[in-house]
C-alpha cells in the first residue's frame, strides 16, 4: 500500500504560523520554513528501501507549506513527486531529478463517528484510534503501511473492506485549476485499487481524507472475508468486537510479512506488488482452459464476482501455479518467504534487481495462463 490539508483547526499537531511581522507574501514565508535537502537520498523513506537520490527533497509539516512547494514547482516547471509513508513506490536507482516532497502533515478529527485525518497521518496509527473509540469501518484495514492521503489514491483495501466504503470526501490540492477543493465519494471514481487520483496522477494533491464510521457499540463491521471470519470461527456477515478483528487481521498480516520490521526482510516490500487480475468473460474463459490444459480438469482456479460480465482471480496462485513460491529467487531480491504476492529486498538489491525478478514472474505467469500481471506500486523513473 502511498501520497496525501486547513490545519490548527483540525488537530494538527506540528503545524507552525508565519511570522506576524513579514511583509512577504503567505506562500513565500511559508516556504522558507519547508525543510530543504539536496542530492537527498530517497530509499529510506520507502518500505522497499530502494532508489537513488532526490536532486531536491522538501518536507512540508502543514497544508499551507504542501500548496506552497506545489505551487513553486509548478511555476518553475519542475519535476514533482509526492512522498509520504514511502509503501507504494519503486524510485529507479538513478534517483529522481527534480523535487522530491515529503507530505509530513498531521492531524486526527474524530467528531461523533466522522473521522477527518491529515494526509501525512500514519494510517495503521489511525485506525487503531477508531477502534479504541469504538467505531466500526476501517478495523479489517489495519496495519496497511503508510500515509492517510494515499489511501483514496489506490482505494486501498484488505480482508473485505475498501476506504472507498466509508470515506465520505477528498480535500485536495488541484495542480491544474490552482485551487484547494473538496471532493466527494461519488466523483472520485473508485473501483478496485483505483481512482481518478490514480488515473490523473499530475493533477491532485491528496491533503485531508474525511470518513464516516458506525458506532455499532464496540462491535466490527459485519465480516466479508472468509479467512477472517474462519481464522474468528463465525460466519461471513457475523459481526465481533472491533478491536478483535483488528487484532486478528494484524496476526493475519504479520503471518503473512504484511506488517513492517526492520529485522524482517521479508517485510522490506510493497506489501502486494500485482494486483488480482479482473478478466472479462472472454478472457476468463481461454483463462480457465489454461489452467485445464496446464494443472489438469478438475483443477479450478479462484473466481469472485467482480461486476457484470467481469470476474476476477487471485495473483497469488496464479504466481505460485507458475513456479514462482514463495522465496523463489537466488539473488538480492527474491519473493517474500511468508506470501508469493510480495517481492522483496534481501538487504542487498537495488530497483534493477526488483524489477528483473518482477519482470520474470510476470512474464512467467503470461507464458502460463495468458494472464499479464499489472503492478500496484508506482514506478518513478522506471517502468516494470
Amino acid at each position: 500500500m502511498e501520497p496525501r490539508v486547513g490545519s490548527g483547526e483540525y488537530g494538527c499537531r506540528s503545524g507552525r504560523t508565519a511570522s506576524p511581522e513579514s511583509a512577504r507574501p503567505a506562500h513565500s514565508r511559508t516556504l522558507e520554513r519547508v525543510q530543504e535537502l539536496h542530492d537527498a537520498p530517497l530509499a529510506p523513506l520507502t518500505t522497499f528501501r530502494l532508489g537513488g537520490p532526490a536532486a531536491r527533497l522538501r518536507t512540508a509539516t502543514t497544508d499551507d507549506e504542501v500548496v506552497a512547494a506545489v505551487r513553486e514547482a509548478d511555476a518553475a516547471g519542475t519535476p514533482l513527486l509526492i512522498v509520504a509513508g514511502g509503501s507504494n513506490l519503486v524510485i529507479a536507482d538513478e534517483g529522481f531529478p527534480g523535487t522530491a516532497l515529503r507530505i509530513a502533515t498531521s492531524g486526527f478529527r474524530l467528531s461523533g463517528t466522522r473521522l477527518e485525518l491529515a494526509a501525512g497521518e500514519n494510517w495503521s496509527e489511525a485506525v487503531a484510534r477508531t477502534v479504541e473509540a469504538g467505531l466500526a469501518g476501517i478495523e479489517c484495514l489495519a496495519g496497511i503501511p503508510g500515509s492517510a492521503g494515499a489511501t483514496p489514491i489506490q482505494n486501498v483495501g484488505a480482508y473485505g473492506q475498501e476506504v472507498s466504503a466509508t470515506l465520505t470526501e477528498v480535500v485536495a490540492y488541484d495542480r491544474r485549476a490552482d485551487e484547494t477543493v473538496t471532493i466527494p465519494n461519488s466523483e472520485c471514481g473508485f473501483s478496485y485499487r483505483h481512482s481518478r487520483f490514480k488515473a490523473d496522477p499530475s493533477r491532485f494533491v491528496v491533503l485531508r481524507v474525511r470518513f464516516e464510521l458506525e458506532d455499532a457499540g464496540g462491535l466490527s463491521a459485519p465480516l466479508k472475508y472468509a479467512e477472517t471470519a474462519r481464522v474468528l470461527g463465525v460466519e461471513p456477515g457475523d459481526r465481533v468486537s472491533a478491536q478483535t478483528a483488528r487484532e486478528t487481521v494484524l496476526k493475519l498480516r504479520a503471518g503473512k510479512g504484511m506488517v513492517l520490521d526492520p529485522e524482517d526482510h521479508d517485510t522490506w516490500s510493497a506489501g502486494s506488488f500485482f494486483t488480482n487480475p479482473v478478466l472479462d468473460d472472454e478472457e476468463f474463459t481461454a483463462f480457465t482452459a489454461r489452467v485445464a490444459e496446464r494443472l489438469g480438469k478438475d483443477v479450478a482456479a479462484p473466481a469472485f464476482p467482480a461486476g457484470e460480465g467481469r470476474t476476477k482471480t487471485s495473483a497469488a496462485w496464479l504466481i505460485d501455479r507458475a513456479g514462482f513460491g514463495k522465496g523463489y529467487g537466488s539473488g538480492p531480491a527474491r519473493i517474500s518467504t511468508k506470501h508469493t504476492l510480495a517481492l522483496t529486498n534481501r538487504g542487498e538489491a537495488t530497483t534493477a534487481d526488483l524489477l528483473a525478478l518482477a519482470r520474470e514472474v510476470r512474464d512467467g505467469v503470461r507464458e502460463a495462463f495468458g494472464v499479464t500481471l499489472v503492478n500496484e506500486p508506482v514506478t518513478v523513473g522506471c517502468e516494470l
